[in-house]
């Protein structure tokens, strides 16, 4: 039996899935839970604390109002189930905290929010192209003083060395792509901003050739992932980011079983079917009686 299609692709998903066929499996099809890690949610913290500044008057995107945006998002995340599930001490939820309030204040070594022009923040992009559907979330998109746009995505981790930052700005492209598809208009420059040890700002500058080389990747990708679920063929391909996989229970390069994977996706999915077949007859219920 075939593997179902994945729903959509992201720029996360297509670099899954060059990554590891077999991890992209695991997280795209089968569904797989993955435990929150620190980093992730640090990001997450950091990043809502960044929106929370720029929806402020630019007069008022002061180092000052950021870290009280950073406190705002804190307070958020504590009640969500990501950060619940880091589990964290009080000395490590302090940790945390002035970690992201650092990431925050090298923000500014970088950009002058004051003046940044957001036409959108955390902002959906979504487009079917050639049957696929394709999204993707863009951290900050604005216009700059030609009117022309510029998107922004931060980064909360690692500085990439020289060699890998074209492999980093080649994933950009993705959001050229979708402005493209949605919005009729390719950014003048997309950069990435890294909040990091090392921060800096590193740019890219899209164009009518890379967003048509970008959309016959995407293609090209979809059309590998269509072929491996219909062949049900996904294969582990070891480097150095199965030190950080959540997946290698799983994974036969590291002993596990991929069947069990799929045990557990089809097992949830049929808990789903049933949860909702039992609402409808609920509401069927509730309906006859009145």
């Amino acid at each position: 039996m075939a593997y179902p299609l994945p729903t959509s692709l992201s720029p996360s998903k297509v670099s899954t899935f060059k990554d590891c066929a077999l991890a992209f499996r695991f997280s795209a099809i089968d569904k797989l839970p993955e435990p929150p890690s620190v980093p992730a949610v640090k990001g997450t913290t950091v990043h809502r604390a960044l929106e929370l500044l720029f929806a402020a008057e630019p007069a008022d995107r002061t180092p000052e109002l950021a870290q009280e945006c950073l406190q705002e998002a804190l307070i958020e995340m504590r009640t969500e189930e990501e950060y619940q599930g880091l589990d964290l001490d009080d000395v490590e939820s302090a940790a945390f905290a002035a970690d992201a309030a650092v990431m925050v204040e090298r923000y500014f070594t970088l950009e002058d929010p004051r003046a940044i022009r957001p036409v959108g923040l955390e902002m959906m992009l979504e487009a079917e192209v050639g049957g696929i559907t394709v999204r993707g979330i863009i951290d900050r998109l604005e216009e700059d003083a030609d009117g022309q746009l510029v998107v922004t995505d931060y980064k909360t981790g690692r500085t990439p060395s020289v060699q890998q930052e074209q492999s980093r700005l080649g994933g950009v492209h993705f959001y050229a792509f979708l402005c493209q598809q949605v919005l009729g208009r390719i950014p003048a420059r997309i950069q990435l901003v890294y909040l990091g040890a090392q921060p800096q700002v590193i740019t890219t500058t899209p164009s009518e050739q890379s967003v048509r080389g970008m959309e016959r990747k995407v293609g090209a990708i979809w059309a590998a992932v269509e072929r491996a679920c219909e062949q049900e063929d996904f294969r582990p391909k070891k480097s150095a980011l199965c030190n950080w996989c959540a997946f290698q229970a799983y994974c036969p390069a590291f002993g596990g079983d991929p069947d069990q994977a799929r045990a557990i996706a089809i097992a949830r999915e049929a808990a789903e079917v049933a949860e909702q077949d039992q609402a409808v007859d609920l509401r069927t219920t509730d309906a006859t009686a009145c």
